[in-house]
């Protein structure tokens, strides 16, 4: 039976290894860029706001993982099933997952399905999920990563049934950045379409943004004010070359009564009795907290003191460590 990877060049073919089995410790990561010019070796996705996530697929069945390695098989229940309706049955792909809301991805709705495990809540959630795989790292028993970029998505296309809620996450071959914001997009993912699939973060991968956001890590938060409960604002922060954790400013908006509950019933958990930051930042309204939670922020700017403009909270991120949270600066 000819399988797609039957119908590689001989060169390509050369470059297969037999595979372990095992999806890599990490998957391979894109770098912030302000680039705009681009040559043919180039192509472009659309950047889509979700969570990333791996899934491997063989004969004890698909297994579903976070970008940190932990199983997500019961909060995506649909995913696994559409991915074991797969007529192969060995296979390893990259992908994120995310909500949508008007064809635009929606990290903030998505929240509400990345924390539930419970098959009876998640059933109950009106919060339908979606797939986008865009890479392929293995497939019959061989290893692909380190075949070029065009052709693992070649062979993607061929050896996926693309029924929802899994669809392939096409591409374009020149940048169009301004009309993927006037959609609404985050904007494009740069990709070099010779190359292979690094586990880390890379410069052969690009994010090109419409506008500015990335995860910060909470160190802590001020006292509400006015007819706001749990808390006022979150303090924000991120970790230098020197393992500190710099402040970044603080959010006070985008929380719904939903959201102040739920958020500030985490962070009473989490209480300290001094800064995790260095320095401290000097705000006397301040409860400190352990530096386990991570946030997805959009903002405007960064200041020229290094704080961040007018900060908005979208959603806690559960795929990421705080210490791999790093102030994000243009390649």
């Amino acid at each position: 039976m000819t399988t797609p990877l039957d119908r590689l060049p001989a060169a390509q073919r050369a470059l297969l290894r037999p595979a372990d089995g095992r999806p890599p410790r990490s998957p391979m990561l894109a770098t912030l860029s302000d680039r705009r010019s681009f040559d043919e070796r180039w192509l472009f996705e659309r950047k889509l706001d979700g969570v990333r996530a791996l899934a491997v697929c063989d004969a004890d069945g698909p297994r579903l993982l976070s970008r940190t390695g932990r199983v997500v098989d019961t909060t995506y229940p649909e995913v696994v099933a559409a991915l074991a309706a797969q007529e192969c049955g060995d296979l390893t792909v990259d992908g994120e997952i995310v909500a949508l809301r008007g064809g635009r991805t929606d990290f903030s709705l998505l929240q509400q399905r990345m924390g539930l495990t419970d098959p009876r809540a998640v059933r109950a959630s009106p919060v339908t999920v979606t797939y986008y795989l865009f890479d392929l790292l293995a497939l019959d028993g061989w290893d692909t990563t380190r075949l070029p970029q065009r052709t693992r998505k070649s062979l993607l296309r061929a050896a996926v049934d693309f029924r929802d809620p899994l669809r392939f996450t096409a591409h374009r071959n020149t940048a169009d950045l301004d009309e993927a914001c006037a959609k609404g997009w985050e904007g494009l993912i740069a990709k070099r379409a010779d190359a292979p699939y690094q586990p880390r973060r890379s410069r052969d991968w690009l994010k090109l943004k419409c506008s500015l956001g990335q995860e910060f890590v909470i160190g802590g938060f001020t006292e509400p004010a006015g007819s706001r409960a749990e808390f006022g604002a979150l303090l924000l922060g991120y970790y230098d070359g020197e393992g500190r954790l710099r402040y970044a400013g603080k959010a006070g908006t985008g929380f719904s009564g939903r959201t102040l509950r739920a958020l500030g019933a985490r962070l009473a958990g989490l209480r300290r009795p001094a800064s995790p930051f260095s320095p401290a930042p000097a705000d006397r309204t301040a409860t400190w907290v352990e530096p386990e939670l991570v946030a997805q922020i959009a903002f405007t700017e960064w200041t020229r003191d290094g704080l961040l403009r007018h900060p908005r909270y979208l959603g806690l991120r559960d795929d990421k460590s705080p210490r791999e949270v790093t102030r994000e600066r243009p390649a």
